[in-house]
């Protein structure tokens, strides 16, 4: 496997008169199969909440969408089940499958009963997951429907970045309208990860399939962005970096010596992740001038390697004394994805604070920013609730996740 990496600014003219300019620069990051066929087992650990509000249709569907895992998995691939109410246990430990039916018969003996302990699942997930993480690619879906009230929601946190840290992924999928969508997206985000929302027990068998085939599709693991600016170059003081591809997430930048690194996590094959990072240049005088440097730094957990580096890319601004704009459409677009997650954000902070009508008009003007992307299944849920908070009306559990993933990426279906 190699990296694919490609930078563009938001604008690559500068202008000469200018003593500061801010600019954006879309940072696209992929995996591209060097040699056909060579991909590492994956090591997959679902992570299962059986507790009593999971009785009828819910758990059965589950297990149906666990059963197509079992038969959806490649010969090498390993699998754990662990599961939870207000306890966990190990359901199916960590091991390559080669009797495929004996697992569904365990997953078949599954009952629903008791609370929801999501922290005590991790733990027990992320023991079955580092059994199998040599040389693999280490994915969990983490499944729940309901609050943590067994368990510590800042405990969740504090394992999802120890999954991080030792290079495993865990996917969190929400259940019905019960859950809580702040703790499952900051699992994610921290680990890695992508938010699902499984609205209706029959939805649960396309989205466990979604997913497989998204961590299916992981080539490298352990990836970092790095970033060298050039003097009279700094990144942006508040949220100086995104991910916006494949979804929205904030990304914490740390520094190591001369570089700002950032963690990309795994990198799928020939799909992209897209970072867009916010910086401000000094003023130059005309002619070609390099603003950063750009490198990758990942494993290959098929060739058995860790800590490669890619070759250096260089991001240059051209800078003229009668400045003529040379803007980028498709970074613009990244702009307004960001845009549209931040505008979104805050909504939800006002409506929070009890002001309706201050969260309406900023999902009025998200709605506004997705329409503007070409993104009118977003427009539409958003325009949608804004009404709905105009009109004196709540917003329903459902409306509130609808409006949380429509932020974060572009759905199909809602």
């Amino acid at each position: 496997m190699q990296v694919g990496l490609q930078a563009a600014l938001s604008d690559a003219n500068l202008d000469a008169m200018q003593p500061s300019s801010q600019r954006q620069v879309a940072v696209s990051i992929s995996a591209i199969a060097d040699t056909p066929g060579l991909t590492a087992p994956l090591n997959l650990c679902l992570i299962l909440d059986h507790s009593g509000s999971m009785s009828g249709r819910a758990l059965e569907t589950v297990k149906q969408a666990t059963h197509r895992i079992v038969d959806s998995l490649a010969p090498g691939d390993r699998l754990s089940i662990v599961v939870f109410d207000h306890n966990a246990k190990v359901l199916v430990p960590n091991q390559v499958i080669d009797n495929p039916a004996a697992v569904k018969v365990q997953i078949n003996r599954l009952q629903p009963s008791g609370g929801t302990a999501i922290d005590e699942g991790m733990r027990l997930g992320i023991e079955e997951l580092a059994k199998g993480k040599q040389e693999t690619i280490s994915q969990a879906f983490l499944l729940t429907d309901g609050e943590n009230e067994h368990g510590s929601n800042e405990r969740c946190l504090k394992l999802a970045k120890l999954a991080a840290d030792y290079n495993l992924t865990i996917n969190t999928l929400g259940f019905g309208d019960h859950w809580n969508q702040d703790i499952l997206e900051k699992i994610a985000d921290a680990a890695g990860g992508t938010l699902a929302y499984i609205q209706t027990p029959e939805d649960a068998v396309a989205e466990f399939e979604r997913l497989l085939s998204r961590v299916q599709a992981v080539g490298l693991t352990n990836a970092f962005l790095l970033m060298k600016l050039m003097p009279h170059v700094r990144l942006a003081e508040l949220k100086p970096v995104a991910q916006v591809v494949p979804e929205t997430i904030e990304l914490p930048v740390m520094q190591e010596d001369e570089y700002y690194v950032v963690r990309l996590g795994d990198l799928m094959v020939d799909t992209p992740r897209v970072a867009l990072v916010n910086l401000y240049a000094g003023q130059f005088p005309p002619g070609k001038h390099p603003l950063l440097q750009l490198q990758v730094r990942y494993d290959d957990p098929a060739r058995r390697r860790e800590g490669l580096v890619t070759n250096p890319i260089t991001v240059e601004a051209n800078v003229l004394s009668a400045f003529l704009s040379d803007s980028n459409p498709q970074v613009q677009q990244h702009v307004l994805a960001l845009a549209k997650y931040r505008q979104t954000q805050i909504a939800e902070q006002k409506l929070q604070q009890g002001d309706r009508a201050g969260a309406a008009t900023m999902l009025q003007s998200a709605a506004k920013t997705a329409l503007q992307m070409g993104d009118q299944n977003a427009a539409t849920v958003l325009q949608e609730n804004a009404t709905r908070l105009q009109s004196g009306e709540e917003l329903s559990e459902s409306d509130r996740k609808k409006t949380r993933l429509v932020s974060k990426t572009t759905l199909q279906g809602l």
